[in-house]
């Protein structure tokens, strides 16, 4: 069975809170050979996708979107202990979220598969001052700060963090990095907030850190731009 037919069996199973059923379907797509890496990045990735942008666009009932949600961090925890864990790569990164409960699950997703690529990960979730963020940074030091969000309204707040931590010339080899439904609903929203580097998918993502160490945002990008993010 291919992904999209995975994807499209396991959705009703989600939303309908059947979680029987659908750790007896996954069981049966890892008998079969699906390795957990992949039913994160292609299976579990996209339906949390789809249930996030059915409910913002209110076409799932809360308790569709609260059902789909919890089944599917079980399914993403009982994942992330079956990933190949590769030798470790010398790079640390802090990773944060918005506060929702979508967010810290698609949050959660980079960092168990950041840390099986070999990356030490701290995770802190949502709901964190920036001032404290900031401080960890400074006494950290890591090699990249990933922040990850779906909400419009956290778009000003990354936007803010990203400005005081280069205004203070906190960590200036540290690179800023973003993802995120807002991200991926507001095309040039990450350049407009001077974010170093961006992607949609976890797997994209943990890509282009590995492959672009050294990429930063240009001087332009990181003065004060336009506001679409009201629009995303």
């Amino acid at each position: 069975m291919n992904t999209e037919a995975m994807v499209e069996r396991l959705f009703p199973l989600l939303i309908a809170g059947d979680r029987a059923q659908a750790r007896a379907t996954v069981q049966t797509w890892t008998d079969e050979g699906t390795s957990a890496e992949t039913l994160t990045q292609d299976v579990y990735w996209p339906l949390h996708e789809m249930v996030a942008d059915l409910y913002h666009k209110d076409q799932l009932t809360t308790l569709a979107h609260h059902c789909a949600a919890r089944l599917l961090r079980t399914l993403v925890d009982q994942a992330q202990s079956r990933y190949t864990q590769q030798e470790r790569n010398g790079r640390t990164m802090m990773l944060f979220c918005g506060q929702s409960e979508t967010d810290d699950m698609a949050a959660q997703m980079v960092a168990d598969l950041a840390e099986a690529d070999g990356w030490s990960v701290c995770f802190g979730g949502g709901g964190i001052a920036g001032d404290e963020l900031l401080e960890t940074a400074h006494e950290r030091h890591p090699d990249v700060m990933l922040m990850f969000s779906s909400a419009a309204a956290d778009a000003p707040v990354i936007r803010q963090l990203i400005d005081q931590i280069r205004g203070v010339g906190a960590c200036p080899n540290m690179q800023i990095a973003v993802g995120g439904g807002v991200f991926n609903r507001a095309p040039g929203l990450a350049e407009e907030i001077g974010a170093d580097l961006w992607a949609s998918t976890p797997a994209d993502i943990i890509t282009s850190l590995n492959a672009n160490p050294e990429q930063r945002a240009t001087p332009e990008q990181r003065t004060v731009g336009r506001t679409i993010w009201a629009a995303a």
